[in-house]
């Protein structure tokens, strides 16, 4: 699983003319599934991502959870995040999750993020969708399950 996490000052979503879903200050999460994740792995990534603290204090230090600005999440899938450039000049998706697969645990990512007293507004699986944003910082996080999990 794989998630970028960029901190914004505000964020929205739209399918065609649709607006799915829009934040204010918080975090744009893409989410990026493999077919080898579970929800153990969602979970320990919702966990990991709910308690790191990217946001600055009064001070100007990153010692802020999304929690203690009162910001709101903006998930959107994005399978292009398992992208292969090994080869050639056109990214393969065989290391993405199918949908079937993906997609359920997309859903459960933004229920534990839920569950955990956030606000989360979500786009729409395997939509093409248009993501507007304004990074605050900017600050941007790459937060692989294989790299970034503790294991032991």
């Amino acid at each position: 699983m794989r998630l970028v996490v960029q901190r914004v000052a505000q964020a929205a979503v739209h399918s065609g003319e649709e607006l799915l879903g829009q934040i204010e200050r918080g975090a744009v999460v893409l989410v990026g599934i493999a077919p080898a994740d579970d929800p153990a792995v969602v979970d320990a990534m919702a966990r990991k991502l709910v308690d790191l603290r990217y946001f600055e204090d009064a001070e100007g230090r990153t010692n802020l959870d999304i929690g203690g600005v009162n910001g709101a999440y903006l998930v959107v899938s994005q399978f292009t995040l398992l992208a292969n450039l090994r080869r050639g000049r056109r990214p393969g998706f065989g290391e993405a999750a199918a949908p079937a697969i993906a997609a359920p645990l997309v859903d459960r990512f933004v229920g534990r993020l839920r569950d955990a007293g956030h606000r989360v507004a979500v786009g729409s699986f395997g939509a093409s969708m248009r993501l507007e944003l304004v990074n605050e910082g900017p600050f941007t996080l790459v937060i692989d399950s294989e790299r970034d999990l503790r294991t032991g």
